[in-house]
């Protein structure tokens, strides 16, 4: 999703005709896309990266590492305020999940086998994600 987004929708039918499929899948019911295919795992672009789904500032380029996970990697949020952090027992473990805070949308899981100086691995999904990219 690429246009700039002012507004989250209030409802399931607004989210539908708004986001694209995958974007519906993994933001709206707590998706995963595969391993390696999202459109940001191997991107090294500078930049930040936004919610797909209601545009509120989420990641930094600078950042952004190769977990080699096949999904794309974050030390820290841009904003730690932008991100809300829950638990997530729904694959039989505990995990965290990251949700972006402003339109509620499941963005991936976060780690804590990132590097230094955090140690955390934010691991996002691509659809979740909208690069703008430094000369844009």
């Amino acid at each position: 999703m690429t246009e700039s987004i002012d507004s989250v929708p209030a409802t399931e039918a607004e989210w539908r005709s708004r986001l694209t499929p995958e974007e519906y899948a993994i933001l709206r019911t707590q998706g995963t896309e595969p391993a390696f295919t999202g459109q940001y795992w191997r991107n090294h672009e500078k930049g930040t990266y936004h919610c797909a789904g209601c545009g509120a500032e989420l990641f930094s380029s600078d950042t952004k590492f190769d977990s080699g996970t096949g999904w794309p990697s974050f030390s820290k949020p841009r904003n730690r305020e932008a991100v809300e952090l829950r638990p997530d027992t729904s694959q039989g473990t505990v995990r965290t999940e990251v949700v972006c805070k402003r339109c509620g949308g499941h963005l991936g899981h976060v780690f804590d086998d990132g590097p230094e100086p955090t140690g955390q691995r934010f691991c996002i999904n691509s659809a979740a994600l909208d690069l703008k990219t430094s000369g844009s």
